[in-house]
């Protein structure tokens, strides 16, 4: 999987950075929301608990898909602004975390 950053914008308003980027995935399974964004996170050298993948959209056939995150600049920027059922598709399930905590 490669990921392609497409644009960068600051958006001060909303405290956070808007990243649209393509996603690359020849002949793999679509990648899910969590491996993207572990992959963004590496490729932007970030805090993992700032940065939301807020859409993937795949096209089909092609493999490729267009996403878009937001890098917030704080905790509690994320905390106010960001809707409860994005956080949660963007942690690990709750099984695989009490897993990695045993």
């Amino acid at each position: 999987m490669e990921i392609n950053i497409n644009k960068k914008a600051e958006n001060p308003l909303l405290d956070r950075t808007e990243i649209y980027f393509d996603c690359l995935y020849q002949g793999e399974a679509t990648p899910k929301v969590l491996d993207v964004k572990n992959k963004l996170i590496a490729t932007l050298d970030v805090d993992k608990n700032l940065l939301v993948v807020n859409k993937l959209n795949p096209n089909f056939g092609e493999g490729k898909a267009k996403g878009y995150a937001k890098l917030y600049n704080s905790d509690k920027s994320l905390a106010e602004i960001e809707r409860k059922h994005i956080l949660e598709k963007n942690q690990k399930p709750q099984e695989e975390a009490k897993e990695d905590s045993e």
